[in-house]
């Protein structure tokens, strides 16, 4: 898929990581039509490779604009992921992982139904995964539809009677399943970073959850993943 930008009066927000899930369902929203304007965020992660991956994803699936936002959600501390002395396992675990960030899709759904709001956009697209969700309270669909009640409660277009979607297209789906509907999109995953410690170059530990279940949605389809591993 090229990077040409289509623009339509059709408008969608998408959360974009920079990750395997994000890219698909931005190829997605694209291809039901939407013009799409994608969001990051810069919240003390240590895998600050993901920014630079989902620039590239963008560019390359033709986004309007795309944003980043600095959060300190390092600051606050609580996960592997923003606390440099929590080591992220390596080993599948029971439970709520501790790479579980607190309330950070709560954060992001919240800021990219602002900038949603401002663009009158209708809809707003999230990678959330109920299937492999890893244990994360913030992905499942009940979440998600929590969420686009607040979003109708809490906004003046929502007031107004123009009121908000949360897509979720891949809720449902299997990492394999996603991995073949994003090929057929012509999702470019050799673009995507999705390590939760990935080094400055993005290339992934292979030993983390998110890099097993990368491996084995790949592995399931026959398709070959083109991940750079330290």
């Amino acid at each position: 898929m090229t990077g040409q930008r289509v623009v339509t009066k059709k408008r969608a927000v998408i959360l974009l990581s920079g990750g395997l899930d994000s890219a698909t369902v931005l190829a997605m929203a694209r291809s039901e039509g939407y013009s799409c304007y994608t969001m990051s965020f810069d919240y003390g992660q240590r895998h600050r490779a993901e920014l630079n991956a989902a620039a590239r994803v963008a560019r390359d699936l033709g986004a309007i604009d795309h944003k980043v936002i600095g959060l300190d959600l390092d600051g606050m501390g609580g996960s592997a992921l923003t606390d440099n002395s929590i080591d992220v396992p390596e080993a599948p675990s029971e439970g709520i992982p501790v790479t579980y960030v607190p309330a950070r899709n709560t954060i992001f759904l919240s800021l990219a139904l602002g900038w949603a709001e401002v663009l009158q956009a209708r809809d707003i697209f999230s990678g959330v995964n109920a299937v492999d969700y890893s244990g994360y309270p913030d992905c499942r669909p009940e979440c998600i539809e929590a969420f686009e009640v607040t979003a109708n409660l809490a906004t003046k277009a929502g007031v107004e009677g123009h009121g908000f979607r949360i897509k979720a297209p891949l809720q449902n789906m299997s990492k394999a399943q996603i991995v073949q509907a994003g090929v057929k999109l012509g999702v470019d995953y050799s673009l995507t970073v999705s390590c939760y410690q990935a080094d400055a170059q993005g290339r992934a530990c292979g030993k983390c959850d998110s890099c097993r279940q990368r491996a084995e949605g790949f592995q399931s389809t026959g398709i070959s993943d083109r991940t750079r591993y330290f």
